[in-house]
């Protein structure tokens, strides 16, 4: 399992727009991902549960990845955090 921690940078938090395109990124991958916020978790491939959480800026969250390809995925999501939020 691999991990990555990121504080939310993007003035609007998580919304709409860039939860589906992150949804849409993260389903391309066989693994499980996760995150997790406050303890809270939601599938990342589901734009719903990533919605769920309410994330906003200056929030802290942990992005989960267990299973095949992880190194890929933690390695392109965490890039799409970094540049989108």
């Amino acid at each position: 399992m691999k991990e990555f921690n990121y504080k939310i940078t993007d003035e609007l938090g998580v919304h709409a727009r860039p939860a589906g395109l992150f949804a849409k990124e993260a389903a391309a991958f066989p693994c499980k991902i996760t995150i997790v916020k406050d303890g809270k978790e939601a599938d990342a491939k589901r734009i719903f549960g990533i919605m769920s959480l309410g994330i906003k800026a200056g929030q802290e969250i942990t992005l989960r990845v267990e299973g095949e390809k992880e190194e890929e995925a933690i390695a392109q999501l965490s890039r799409f955090l970094q540049e989108n939020l």
